[in-house]
């Protein structure tokens, strides 16, 4: 019996290393979407056996609860919605997210120098914070900020004064709340405008030394248009910033701005967690660097700050930036802890309250992990784009 063949052209197309490849991704596609599905139908389903309604329209109902905490005007005699609290949650989830990032690097980086510094006493105390705060559990440190540290501060009527007429208790702290007058808007114009001339003289001050050689004083620049230009505004105006201060009234304060506990002891764990893990990049980052570098500013007379501020760290940066990221996004995460101290993040308000009072959790659930989602690729998207700023570029 004569033997069946194959032909040549079909063999060509089996044995193509990218015609598989694509026939291996059109399976995997199809076996994915095919999960989906069957995930999908059968919450559906579900729903519907339950009585449970699906659907996006609990956005515009009136929210039942009120937040502590809010960047944004929310009440439930207000009027406001669900979609409000959602709004409250994400910009406190933002807010401590941004300013534990701020806290985090700069604490980081001095601890991370200060590990190899030639003081004996300084690099083993730096040792001893790194090694004892990575290896405690943050939600435990959380809880000792928050339960032995701040709950047993003084009540209300022993408030602990602090300079500036600012008061410390038990409740939070509260600070003088400023009360622009007339002519008050002009300050934060000064001040923003002195902001965004003084990133204009550093990077024009950077391009000047990197061509010429010689440095500018950008620090003390940097103070008159950050500082110095908003006071000659705030004297020209006739000073028209008043201050509200906090006082006792009755059981409690009144007047002046509260900062809650919860929000401290998030921002000091978080700050201080993260900082930790900041610091062992930054000493990795430094070490990197070749002795040689610092050998030969050493040779042209430089002293051992300006050769780490000059040589050392823009080097080490290439190296630091990339794990740097991923605590920045951990911090972030992490930031979702915030439930177990009564914080009103995301989570805690909208995973938590909303969802409860709307049985919505299909919705809520998918909503909370899209923020986050992202807040993560946005900021990669911003540290990718300052990491091949600062990449070495060869010729």
């Amino acid at each position: 019996m004569p033997h069946e063949t194959t032909s040549p052209g079909k063999a060509s197309l089996f044995y193509d290393p990218k015609i598989r490849g694509y026939a291996y991704q059109i399976a995997m596609i199809a076996i994915v979407g095919f999960l989906v599905w069957s995930a999908a139908s059968n919450a559906i389903e579900n729903l519907r056996a339950q009585k449970i309604a699906s659907g996006f329209g609990f956005w515009h109902n009136a929210a039942g609860f009120d937040v502590n905490q809010k960047l944004i005007p929310f009440s439930a005699s207000g009027g406001s919605t669900y979609g409000d609290a959602f709004l409250v949650g994400l910009l406190n989830t933002l807010l401590v997210s941004a300013l534990g990032i701020v806290f985090a690097t700069i604490l980081g980086f001095l601890v991370g120098v200060a590990r190899l510094s030639n003081n004996w006493v300084i690099a083993k105390l730096a040792m001893i914070y790194v090694e004892g705060i990575r290896n405690i559990p943050l939600l435990l440190q959380l809880f000792i900020w928050y339960n032995a540290v701040l709950k047993p501060l003084p009540n209300p009527r022993e408030s602990i004064a602090l300079p500036a007429g600012a008061l410390l208790n038990n409740r939070g702290l509260y600070l003088p709340d400023p009360q622009l007058g007339p002519g008050g808007g002009l300050i934060l114009w000064a001040f923003l405008i002195g902001l965004a001339a003084t990133f204009v003289f550093r990077a024009w001050a950077r391009r000047q030394q990197e061509a010429t050689g010689r440095q500018y004083p950008v620090g003390l620049v940097a103070f008159c248009l950050i500082a110095a230009l908003p006071a000659l505004v705030y004297v020209a105006t006739g000073r028209p910033v008043s201050f509200v201060y906090p006082e006792l009234a009755g059981f409690n304060l009144r007047g002046g701005i509260q900062i809650f506990p919860e929000f401290v002891a998030l921002l000091i764990g978080l700050s201080t967690y993260t900082a930790a893990f900041i610091a062992e990049v930054v000493r990795a980052g430094i070490l990197a660097v070749s002795k040689g570098q610092s050998e030969a500013a050493h040779a042209l007379g430089l002293r051992n700050g300006p050769t780490l501020k000059l040589v050392v760290i823009p080097q080490a940066m290439r190296v630091i930036i990339p794990p740097l990221t991923s605590n920045y996004l951990n911090l972030t995460k992490n930031s979702s802890l915030a439930v177990v101290i009564g914080y009103p993040d995301l989570v805690q308000v909208f995973t938590g309250t909303v969802l409860n009072q709307t049985g919505q959790a299909v919705e809520v659930v998918a909503i909370t992990m899209a923020v986050y989602l992202t807040i993560s690729l946005v900021t990669s998207l911003i540290m990718n784009i300052y990491n091949k700023r600062m990449a070495l570029v060869e010729r």
